[in-house]
């Protein structure tokens, strides 16, 4: 008898670790196909085991979506974030994947992140960094674009309106100016902003559209016991691009209002700090004698209709895959799916997906006519300023998160189906001192009803219990287990352990 039950207790234990190992190695499959871009990979495994999306690494704790998110694989970021993954997990630093894809600047990653609403805000753990700084550093501006879409207005005088300075204005109160200035200019540790990153990386159109967005020339570093700052405490914008060497950078700062005669805690002006950098191509920019006002002109990068054709995507769906054959009127810029907005002023129609494109990837400002931050339509180059639905636009049906865990019950639309019948087993064990290893046997129970008024899942789901009926002479028959059933089987919990094998998954999301 005891024997007997040290040796189960054994093949418990035995069991739990070996799920355990799968689970890891699954775990770093995903990891694998992630960084590698496999998403037939990634598919697969996700379809055996959602549960895999929130899987970390050991130590850094990166996920599948950090390592697909700061390759640059877009595809697989949707599979994932669509698989139930928490879009805003971090990892040891602190770092999310929105964070990751723009350092890397990988765009159509972060495009998608914020049609999913990732958070913008979130900083890093070691320098109080936010994805705006990390963009900034390195000169992403298509994701500094993206990043504040929900900030920049699809309003024809939004240049105008941000250079007005009088709280008084009605005008103003169009768009929360406030908040678009506070992301703008957050400081990091030691109070250095996104600008003064752009400035002293030398990235002249970053800099030109942080400038078109309100960061401010005058914000200057404060005292930090994390940082060093070699540049000195209380440096501005100007300071930086001073140290950096790029005369442009310069010019755009002192076009937008930047001070030359600022000092910095070291008593250094800008000239002062080219000069301690051997910066000396920049002696005649920086000097106070040369200084001339000049108009600074919009910078190409900014980007109006943004707002408004994320707005559309987010309730309308961007992945619409109908194609040319069952449309008859296909938008023109892909000749495969159906227009399904329209621009405003020209009122060409695009599909959704293409309209993005257009906003995400635009760089110029070659516009017949139209205010600063319109798109060129690729049709008459007319101005784009915003985008609208076309009347056949229907919003996007809510779909269920693609978790597959084991159901229970299942929904349906018939009426006369009133009830589930599935039949269920009860275990009958005979054992003995002499034989440690006896066959296990299960009766079947009589058949259980379960009512459809208590089912969660969608009416479109595969059925995870098919419904059957169970005959009078059902309950003689015997169904054989072997000991190997019994290892896998003592290793789920009490309540579950006889009707996991009944369950399917349910099969929801769209790949």
């Amino acid at each position: 008898m005891f024997v007997g039950l040290h040796i189960m207790t054994a093949m418990r234990f035995l069991s739990l670790v070996g799920n355990s190992f799968g689970c890891s190695a699954s775990g770093e499959r995903l990891v694998s196909a992630a960084r590698d871009g496999d998403l037939q990979e990634a598919k697969a495994l996700l379809d055996y085991n959602p549960r895999l999306a929130r899987y970390s690494t050991f130590g850094v704790r990166n996920s599948p979506l950090h390592y697909s998110a700061s390759q640059g694989h877009h595809e697989i970021v949707s599979l994932l974030i669509e698989s139930g993954v928490d879009i805003n997990l971090r990892n040891y630093r602190g770092q999310t994947a929105l964070m990751q894809a723009c350092q890397y600047g990988h765009w159509e990653v972060v495009q998608i992140l914020i049609l999913f609403k990732a958070n913008i805000h979130k900083a890093d753990y070691l320098n109080g960094g936010t994805a705006l700084h990390l963009a900034a550093l390195n000169g992403h501006f298509r994701c500094i674009r993206l990043l504040l879409a929900d900030h920049v207005p699809s309003i024809p005088n939004f240049s105008s309106i941000l250079r007005k300075r009088s709280r008084n204005d009605d005008s103003i109160t169009e768009f929360d100016k406030s908040a678009l200035h506070a992301i703008v200019n957050r400081p990091a540790d030691g109070g250095v902003t996104a600008l003064h990153m752009a400035a002293l990386n030398g990235h002249v159109e970053t800099v030109h559209l942080l400038l078109d967005l309100g960061a401010s020339v005058s914000s200057k570093t404060v005292q930090d016991g994390a940082t060093i700052d070699l540049i000195g405490v209380g440096s501005t914008p100007l300071h930086y691009a001073a140290c950096g060497g790029n005369a442009q950078c310069c010019q755009l700062l002192i076009a937008k209002g930047a001070s030359l005669t600022t000092k910095n805690a070291n008593g250094w002006t800008p000239l002062m700090v080219a000069r301690s950098w051997h910066r000396d191509w920049l002696e005649n920019i920086l000097s106070q004698e040369s200084q001339s006002q000049r108009k600074l002109s919009p910078s190409p990068y900014l980007c109006l209709p943004l707002m408004s054709i994320v707005d559309i995507a987010r309730e309308c769906g961007w992945r619409n895959n109908d194609s040319s054959s069952t449309c008859l009127d296909p938008c023109v810029v892909c000749l495969e799916r159906k227009c399904t907005v329209a621009a405003e002023g020209c009122s060409h129609e695009f599909c959704t997906q293409c309209a993005l494109y257009l906003c995400s990837t635009n760089t110029t400002s070659t516009v017949t006519h139209g205010p600063p931050g319109s798109i060129a339509c690729p049709l008459c180059r007319h101005g784009i300023v915003s985008f609208v639905k076309l009347a056949g636009t229907k919003p996007m049906i809510k779909e269920m998160s693609r978790i597959r865990s084991l159901s229970f019950c299942i929904s349906t639309d018939d009426p006369d189906h009133t009830s589930l019948e599935m039949a269920l087993c009860k275990p009958n064990v005979t054992s003995s001192l002499d034989s440690s290893f006896q066959s296990i046997r299960c009766h079947n129970f009589p058949s259980v009803k379960f009512s459809p008024g208590l089912c969660l899942g969608a009416p479109d789901a595969s059925p995870p219990m098919v419904p059957r009926s169970v005959d009078s002479g059902s309950s003689s028959r015997l169904v054989g287990w072997s000991r190997s059933d019994l290892g896998q089987s003592t290793s789920q919990n009490e309540g579950r352990r006889w009707l996991c094998s009944f369950s399917q998954s349910v099969q929801t999301g769209s790949s």
